[in-house]
């Protein structure tokens, strides 16, 4: 079908009946059923009093609509970056309603059947959006945007790629709940008359069997793409008409096996929440950025670059975070973050500079380091281990960690040294694809005398593996029992409720246990592993407590309401 551009005013007003807005469920939806959809949801939002809603869905299309809807209704759109507990709290408190997807939180429209009033265009410049973003300390940080804003960036990539994208359906495995995947997974689409699929994918496998038969474009991240390897379906992504990937720098190296593998040169955005698009690249072939068409980057001679842009709510620039070197070629290149030099004990730190130090040694994958904050500020290093790395660290924690920080001691001073260290298979990813500092945070902040040391974690999908050291100071041991201390059963039932509802999302109060069984203890300076897997169609949190010879306890926690 022919591309229809359009205006973001004009999106859910009645159009072309053929056309195919969004495929759902199964489902193709036409431009007539998307705007019965919205508009019997806007007569539903205009009988409520409350002026100000919290927006999330997993799936684009009912985010469409209720997005669509709430803004014709003229209420106030508050688009947060997940539905977690804290997050749901936190909006409560602020006086907004929450809609979509909150885990039994949200509140429930009665829409009615009857034909609707007549929808007429949005105003861009006074419709406005509160859209969150997360630091680097993963605390949220709320960024206004009016629809102005948003319909310059659609257009400044309709110029762009419109052209090399044509009729192409759009995919993605990144949310929508970000400015990036807003953007190129739903906004962009709805604009220029391409159909968008609603489902985030996991993987690109089921994504590029879900569009096996069309021209689609691929909406990605760069987490997501380094993790392609010998098994990806190649072909099939060849097939696609473009990749786009944001959220942080993807490595040459795997862009370049992307593009030997399948002739796929990965367009990289840059920008964020508060700037909007700045520039791309494509990262097989260049390494500096271009600016996107009206952007302008001047030296303010401190370190600072100073943007001028068509995104951003008046003339004035922004300061940005990231040292940009300038080229005469109006290109540039990033250089590193700002805000990543630190102070420990009055010593400057560079992050960046930590990270790249560790990341040369073999046994190193990836290495991302944070610093906590306390009554003492310390240094924390999360590395990804390789496969030698991780062999290397089974012989050993101590000497592997002295090993590790060798190297360091050339460049850096021995008070800045990471004092905290956490070893994992894959970093934590954010529904926006970017590294979970908030969950890295709470495990590397756990107390002492009340957790057990956690030597490595390993997560895929809603099921984790902690590797935990139970050391003699855990508080469980006093007096229990003098003789032969063993770690109470009630201290691995909290361990696997409190693990459970920081690594899932598990937002129902706590109901009952099933299938309990302790069939070893276990004592001091014991290695366990714990595996929690979350079942949401349940309700269930099934726990499994071993050693390398013998388990130790099982069992389930189910969550829901009480009846």
């Amino acid at each position: 079908m022919h591309v229809e551009p359009m205006s973001l005013a004009h999106c859910a007003l009645p159009g072309q009946r053929e056309r195919i807005v969004a495929v759902h469920a199964g489902q193709l939806i036409n431009r007539q059923k998307f705007y019965a959809d919205v508009a019997r949801h806007v007569m539903a939002l205009r009988a409520q009093a409350q002026q100000h809603y919290a927006l999330y869905y997993d799936a684009s299309y009912p985010f469409a609509v209720l997005l669509y809807a709430l803004m014709h209704a003229g209420k106030q759109v508050w688009i947060p970056g997940n539905n977690q507990p804290t997050t749901a709290e936190r909006l409560l408190k602020q006086g907004c309603q929450l809609l979509g997807e909150w885990q039994g939180r949200e509140i429930t429209l009665q829409t009615l059947a009857a034909a609707p009033d007549q929808l007429m265009p949005l105003d861009l410049a006074k419709m406005q959006l509160i859209i969150y973003t997360s630091g680097s300390s993963g605390e949220p940080k709320a960024i206004v945007k009016d629809l102005m804003q948003l319909q310059r960036e659609v257009d400044t990539l309709e110029r762009q790629w419109g052209a090399m994208l044509g009729e192409s359906v759009v995919v993605a495995t990144v949310s929508h709940q970000h400015i990036y995947g807003l953007l190129f997974r739903l906004l962009w689409p709805l604009a220029s008359g391409r159909c968008f699929y609603s489902q985030m994918y996991l993987s690109p496998e089921p994504l590029c069997k879900a569009v096996a038969a069309k021209a689609a474009c691929w909406v990605a991240s760069p987490a997501q793409l380094k993790r392609l390897d010998e098994l990806t379906a190649w072909d099939d992504i060849a097939r696609l008409t473009a990749i786009f990937s944001s959220g942080g720098s993807l490595s040459a190296e795997a862009a370049k096996q992307i593009e030997q593998r399948s002739g796929q040169q990965v367009v990289e955005i840059y920008g964020s929440s508060e700037t909007g698009g700045i520039g791309w690249r494509r990262t097989s072939v260049e390494v500096r950025w271009t600016p996107f068409a009206g952007i302008s980057l001047t030296s303010s001679g401190n370190g600072r670059c100073q943007l001028f842009s068509p995104f951003l709510p008046d003339a004035a620039p922004i300061g940005l975070d990231d040292r940009i070197a300038l080229y005469d070629d109006g290109r540039f290149a990033l250089l590193g973050r700002l805000d990543r030099l630190v102070k420990v004990e009055e010593k400057r730190l560079s992050l960046d500079g930590l990270e790249q130090t560790l990341q040369q040694s073999d046994w190193v994958g990836q290495a991302h380091c944070l610093l906590l904050k306390g009554g003492r500020d310390r240094i924390a290093a999360v590395i990804v281990l390789t496969e030698t790395g991780l062999a290397a660290l089974r012989q050993g924690r101590p000497a592997f960690i002295r090993a590790l920080k060798t190297p360091l001691l050339k460049t850096f001073e021995t008070v800045v040294l990471p004092r905290k260290w956490l070893f994992m298979q894959a970093l934590p990813l954010s529904a926006q694809g970017k590294i979970d500092n908030a969950l890295l945070y709470q495990l590397l902040t756990l107390d002492s005398v009340k957790f057990p040391q956690l030597l490595y974690f390993q997560q895929a999908g809603n099921k984790v593996a902690l590797e935990l050291r139970i050391q003699p100071e855990l508080v469980y041991f006093n007096g229990h029992f003098p003789e032969q201390p063993i770690l109470p059963g009630v201290a691995q039932l909290a361990w696997a409720e409190h693990y459970g509802k920081l690594l899932f999302a598990i937002g129902q109060p706590f109901l009952t246990m099933e299938a309990i069984k302790f069939k070893k203890i276990i004592q001091p300076e014991a290695v366990i592993t714990m595996t929690l897997e979350w079942k949401p169609d349940t309700g269930k949190l099934y726990f499994d407590l071993h050693s390398a010879t013998d388990p130790h306890s099982s069992g389930r926690l189910v969550y829901g309401a009480h009846v």
